[in-house]
């Protein structure tokens, strides 16, 4: 008689949540990760291998899987199943602004920002971009690049998590292009940004 061992259902798996403090490695063609957490229930910060479309410094991560000891890294959980949802505390928004995601927000105005708009700064830079200038430094030329690239960004994330949903292994990257006549016929300028995907 055989047995076969079956793989661990989800609710067999521990679960970990908490703040993603530093994105360590995050490979661009399959979206494995080593992420840097702070976990609730752990004084120290935990080491989370797994696979994510996208992942930043800041966001809140929910992840299923088991530890594991790795005999070069030591303690790591190893997620098989890893959800980041955007931050919605003062420390996770700073930490996510700081980054280096959005173009034109480091950590100084990263702290400006929130100073000047609290826990509502992602409603202001997508539905009140115009309010950003009231932030010391900030001018017409700076608030508008903080607003296209907060769009940019949201989009290739929204495409990013699809795909990887779907099982789509990718590379991407932002490029400027020269429009195609059928472009620029359609309103795109010479300056489009294009989202180049490589399937495999």
């Amino acid at each position: 008689m055989t047995v076969m061992k079956t793989e661990p259902q989800p609710s067999d798996r521990e679960v970990l949540a908490g703040l993603v403090e530093r994105v360590t490695y995050q490979n661009a063609d399959d979206g494995f990760c080593v992420i840097r957490v702070k976990a609730r229930g752990h004084r120290d910060l935990v080491t989370v291998v797994g696979h994510a479309a996208v992942i930043s410094a800041g966001e809140w991560i929910t992840a299923a899987g088991d530890w594991t000891n790795d005999r070069t890294h030591g303690q790591q959980f190893k997620a098989r199943f890893l959800k980041a949802s955007a931050p919605t505390s003062v420390e996770g928004i700073e930490k996510y602004l700081a980054s280096g995601m959005i173009r034109g927000i480091g950590p100084a105005y990263a702290k400006k920002l929130l100073r000047a708009f609290g826990e509502k700064v992602f409603d202001v830079i997508e539905a009140e971009p115009d309010r950003l200038r009231e932030v010391d430094g900030i001018g017409p030329v700076r608030a508008n690049r903080i607003a296209v690239a907060w769009a940019e960004q949201k989009v290739v994330r929204e495409i990013m998590v699809f795909l990887h949903s779907h099982g789509v292994r990718f590379a991407a990257a932002w490029c400027p292009v020269s429009a195609p006549p059928a472009a620029t016929a359609a309103g795109l300028g010479a300056d489009t940004q294009v989202l180049l995907v490589s399937a495999r």
